[in-house]
């Protein structure tokens, strides 16, 4: 289909089409209201029922609350580390395509990030180039499940199984994602996910880390309330005891037991959380899928120029956003469509790029030619938001404003 005598001109939408929203329910506003009226806002009843129906939801026994994903990062390493005694400098193999907090929280334990270039198509770890990157050094693998598509885990999981690594996945952006019918998150040492604006569960700030091992939980709910004694980790913890239980947490009650972090969230937080959770994600988590579904029937005539998302069979898509590659050697740039769009209202992001970052460069020296597919994604790829706040209308525009992109520029497209 050839657009180039397409109408070149549309009237800009009145608000801004986001990459993702928050939208707060009557449930939500009743929780929090409750938070306020108690006059409690630390760790509590909200926060244990949240952690409680989240761990559930992904096929996990325990959760531990904080106050980003990141943070739940940062504390599993911490934790795996310990437990398993891992040295500075050990290595932690992540993807070449992934939020820099992955970077960061590896370092900030000491470790070594080893990048590992991607799939095409998923975006994450690509396990057939794991091997080559593993040393006497390798500790564990952290895959990132991208925009809401799970990683291939059961490649990875099977690697980790033969060369003895720990898995920590970093589910961020794919609460509720499913591989092979089970949860992302659930398959490792360590799932984390983040509840920040705009995630799939969003809070304002928040994350959670889950587990199913028991010393694990107790080491991730130590670290992030300051390295404390596990005895008692909130205000509730001394009541109803004997007289001998009580007299043993007030010896212990201001003990820490090893270095940690304060990464805590509030009942505010948690109370936002497990209202959405009984609110029910089906309907956001459909809503998601049928947005993409529509962007890609309206966009799959510009498939020549544009790569559309991929949902593997072994996989469902949460859609936390909604993926685009511009083709290399389509003679269009990346960088002066996503200005377009952003011109026309229609919000944007790169795709997480990494390799590519000033402080990646200065510390570990230009890796681009490393990286192929990395490096073709850094310059081709980008999101625009599938969130259950666009509507058909949105969506029409958004289709619109890529036909009049193309027909400027006289580009045939299929």
């Amino acid at each position: 289909m050839d657009n180039s005598s397409a109408n070149t001109t549309l009237e800009k939408y009145p608000q801004q089409i986001g990459v993702g929203t928050c939208i707060i329910s009557e449930r939500a506003r009743r929780y929090v209201n409750d938070v306020l009226d108690s006059a409690r806002l630390t760790y509590g009843p909200f926060s244990q029922a949240f952690e409680k129906k989240f761990a559930e939801a992904h096929n996990c026994k325990f959760a531990v609350l904080m106050n980003s994903g990141t943070s739940a990062l940062r504390v599993s390493i911490a934790a795996l580390k310990e437990k398993h005694g891992w040295q500075d400098g050990d290595e932690i193999l992540i993807p070449a395509i992934t939020f820099i907090c992955d970077v960061n929280v590896i370092t900030s334990n000491g470790l070594t990030p080893v990048f590992v270039d991607v799939d095409p198509l998923r975006f994450s770890m690509d396990p057939a180039l794991v091997a080559s990157k593993l040393t006497s050094r390798s500790r564990a693998i952290m895959p990132t499940h991208l925009c809401g598509l799970p990683a291939n885990m059961e490649a990875l999981m099977k690697l980790a199984c033969e060369r003895d690594l720990r898995v920590i996945e970093d589910a961020c952006e794919a609460a509720f994602a499913r591989y092979n019918d089970k949860p992302v998150g659930s398959f490792g040492d360590i799932g984390c996910y983040s509840t920040y604006q705009a995630h799939i569960v969003a809070t304002g700030v928040g994350g959670l880390a889950l587990t199913n091992d028991p010393e694990t939980a107790v080491l991730l709910r130590s670290l992030a309330n300051h390295g404390r004694d596990g005895i008692y980790i909130q205000i509730d913890d001394d009541k109803g005891k004997t007289k001998q239980e009580l007299e043993q947490i007030v010896s212990k009650r201001f003990t820490f037991i090893r270095p940690g972090f304060s990464f805590r969230v509030t009942e505010l937080e948690a109370a936002i959380g497990l209202a959405q959770l009984e609110d029910g994600m089906e309907p956001d988590l459909l809503r998601r899928q049928q947005n993409a579904a529509a962007l890609t029937k309206r966009l799959e005539r510009h498939a020549s120029i544009l790569q559309l998302p991929t949902v593997p069979a072994d996989s469902s898509h949460v859609f936390m956003m909604y993926p685009l590659v511009v083709r290399p050697g389509s003679g269009v740039s990346r960088d002066e469509l996503v200005n377009f769009l952003e011109e026309y209202n229609i919000e944007t992001r790169k795709l997480l790029p990494i390799l590519d970052q000033p402080f990646i460069i200065k510390r570990y020296g230009d890796l681009a030619a490393r990286y192929p597919v990395a490096d073709s994604l850094n310059k081709g790829a980008f999101y625009i938001g599938s969130h259950s706040g666009i509507g058909e209308e949105e969506i029409e525009y958004i289709g619109k404003v890529f036909d009049i992109f193309f027909a400027s520029r006289k580009l045939a497209t299929t």
